[in-house]
């Protein structure tokens, strides 16, 4: 259930329909490409886990197959990528809620504010707890998806007018084809799935707390690529067919927008409900794996002592609550730039997500290496066309950080505040790297 919810989220239920508006139906074409990226990052992930199951995930591989300075790098690029991916959450629930005219007096931010602390609240009590509800949020996630596909496929075969038009492939040929708005937008929404797609990874982290990882990890990872296929290209034709591309927007659901449209009395409120329970599935994970990271890192002296801290629940408090208070910092962006909020956060994540696929497929990398030299033994369970799925790999991840330089708002923003992170990074080596040297010690150097 951790492989649905970590791929199916805010970045489909919210974000598509900006990128709608902006690329066309060819946006197709881009979330089935980026899904391919994300399915060969999660099947090198795949193969570590079952090398060694660990609920630190790629920043234990991390330090295992790159020393110390991987595993820094790795662990606070992950919490930079779920600390904004969490403010992205709680943005889209402050608008989400804003669908209904009762919060619509009540200020985006103290809806981001309410939303984090019942989350963070439930997040704490036990790991047990957060797994019901992510079942249940996954439930809801997949039940309602599977419910709009069939929903729309009944509309387009019966012809049944949607917001005044018949659907069908008509709508796209009346309005501009594939590409209305041309192939160069297309590419550009990359950065944008990249982040729809974050979250895969969760299944890595929770092995180490699974019981059975070698039976159930290879059949959740495979149940990925279906999946994408599935839910994110087909739900993206399916809205490409019932209305024209212009008729979405940022900041509401396309899914919502098209049941507005077809007239159900009260079914756009209902499909706004569901996609504000996947913006706190999303948050609610985030939450989850960044806890138990920061621990892994603070056992290693890469993150501060406080961090390793649990409760009697096992519940790695302190990562959560820091985590949380980093997510806080998003109820203040969403004060002071609520209109623009989640996209600014949305590109910011972007590149610390294509950090931490870039570190998977580097330790992957090393770890084959060490294959090689008959050091230890691979899993049966492998990723494809090795070396030269990596290859791929980080050529298409790097491709994506060259086209948020073309978005000239949001994407060239974000980077130029990039050296400031790799600056930040260097200086915090610099003040742990004494405490993880001497931790480090009796297992050799700390490269």
């Amino acid at each position: 259930m951790l492989a649905i919810g970590g791929a199916i989220g805010t970045g489909l239920f919210l974000g598509a329909g900006g990128r709608l508006h902006q690329a066309g139906p060819a946006l197709a074409l881009t979330y089935a490409a980026c899904g391919l990226l994300a399915f060969a990052v999660l099947r090198a992930l795949g193969e570590l886990v079952l090398y060694r199951p660990s609920s630190g995930a790629f920043v234990s591989y991390a330090r295992e197959f790159m020393g110390e300075k991987g595993a820094y790098v790795a662990g606070w690029m992950y919490f930079v990528n779920w600390g904004t991916t969490g403010i992205a959450d709680i943005t889209a629930i402050a608008q989400y809620s804003h669908h209904w005219s009762l919060f619509v007096p009540v200020p985006q931010w103290v809806l981001a504010l309410i939303a984090l602390i019942v989350v963070l609240s439930l997040n704490l009590i036990s790991v047990r707890l957060f797994g019901e509800m992510e079942f249940w949020f996954a439930i809801v996630k997949v039940g309602t998806l599977v419910l709009f596909m069939a929903v729309s496929i009944v509309l387009l075969v019966t012809q049944h007018p949607v917001g005044g038009r018949s659907p069908g492939f008509g709508l796209i040929a009346d309005n501009g084809g594939f590409l209305p708005n041309g192939a160069l937008p297309v590419v550009l929404v990359a950065q944008g799935i990249v982040f729809a797609y974050a979250g895969i990874e969760l299944v890595g982290v929770a092995a180490g707390e699974t019981a059975e990882p070698h039976k159930v990890m290879p059949r959740a990872i495979n149940s990925i690529l279906w999946r994408i296929a599935v839910f994110y290209v087909g739900s993206i034709v399916l809205l490409s067919l019932l209305l024209p591309f212009s008729d979405y927007r940022a900041g509401e659901s396309p899914f919502v927008t098209v049941l507005s449209a077809i007239g159900i009395p009260g079914a756009g409120d209902v499909m706004n409900l569901v996609v504000l329970t996947a913006a706190m599935s999303s948050l609610n994970s985030g939450l989850y794996a960044t806890g138990r990271v920061l621990r892994s890192m603070s056992a290693a002296g890469s993150a501060p002592r406080f961090l390793s801290a649990m409760n009697r629940g096992k519940v790695p408090y302190a990562g959560i609550l820091f985590t949380g208070g980093f997510c806080a910092l998003g109820v203040g962006v969403n004060f002071f730039v609520p209109d623009d909020a989640f996209e600014i956060v949305l590109h910011i994540s972007a590149v610390a997500i294509i950090t931490t696929w870039s570190m998977i497929m580097l330790c992957h990398l090393c770890f084959l290496k060490q294959v090689r030299r008959g050091r230890i033994a691979r899993p049966a369970y492998r990723l494809p066309g090795a070396p030269y799925t990596h290859i791929a790999s980080f050529v298409a991840l790097a491709g994506v950080l060259v086209l948020m330089w073309f978005d000239r708002v949001a994407g060239r923003t974000t980077l130029y505040f990039v050296p400031l992170l790799i600056a930040a990074l260097v200086a915090g080596w610099f003040l742990v790297r004494r405490r993880v040297r001497e931790l480090a010690e009796p297992e050799g150097d700390i490269r």
